[in-house]
């Protein structure tokens, strides 16, 4: 492979095509270096170990969409219909990580890709990685959001928001599948139709009522051995 005089690029490049297409744990840094076209000491010299090469990958994506999603959040909060402020606060989260991925506020669909593989893989370094990128945005939404339903748990929000994490990731990786189980007759590449479905639909989960708490700790209580002796006999009375 012919080699890159962007080299940092080429190297952040090959990184998140891997990271996104294997997951993090199974890419070496020798891998990447291959498919970057470099030699794996201009890895560890531009970004020290691939836990920095995923860091700045991450930043790179990340800072610009966080930003986007803040000025956005700021505007939605000065709304004074509260139902016209909720569907703002949500959109203000929604609609940058739709931003095509030739830009790199939001990232598009392999860096969404790349996303989803971190977060299912459970490593350590990724979930401190994400904490530090997403976890003070994330918290101005949740709170933006306890402001205009008071009488949400928190919990309740934080879990609905979680939903809607999900719901970006696949929307983004497979807009395909709505094409095709539409019958065509909806455009899953359709960002702007995607962007106010994500919006709806969120809304109204976010202001459904919340869940009576399940102690997950309670068990059913199970028939002692005697009663089911007892239940078998009645049913089987010529045993």
């Amino acid at each position: 492979m012919t080699r890159n005089p962007n080299m940092r690029e080429a190297i952040l490049s090959a990184a998140e095509l891997l990271f996104s297409t294997h997951g993090f744990n199974a890419v070496s840094i020798r891998d990447i270096a291959l498919e970057a076209g470099a030699n794996p000491g201009s890895i560890t010299y531009h970004f020290k170990s691939k836990d920095g090469l995923l860091l700045e990958i991450y930043k790179r994506h990340c800072g610009p969409m966080n930003k986007r999603r803040i000025e956005l959040l700021v505007a939605a909060r000065r709304v004074r219909d509260v139902q016209n402020r909720l569907e703002a606060i949500v959109r203000a989260y929604v609609q940058p990580a739709f931003s095509s991925s030739s830009d790199l506020a939001g990232g598009g669909a392999r860096f969404t890709r790349l996303r989803a593989v971190m977060s299912a893989e459970g490593n350590a370094v990724v979930g401190r990685i994400i904490a530090e990128i997403f976890d003070d945005t994330t918290n101005a939404f949740i709170e933006a959001i306890e402001e205009s339903l008071p009488h949400l748990p928190r919990t309740t929000i934080v879990w609905r928001s979680q939903f809607l994490l999900g719901a970006l990731y696949y929307t983004l990786v497979n807009p395909e599948r709505v094409t095709r189980l539409s019958r065509g007759e909806a455009d899953g590449a359709d960002m702007a139709e995607a962007i106010e479905q994500l919006v709806a639909a969120t809304v109204a989960a976010l202001q459904a009522s919340a869940v009576d708490h399940i102690d997950s700790r309670a068990k059913p209580a199970q028939p002692s051995a005697a009663k089911g002796t007892a239940a078998k006999r009645k049913e089987n009375p010529a045993d």
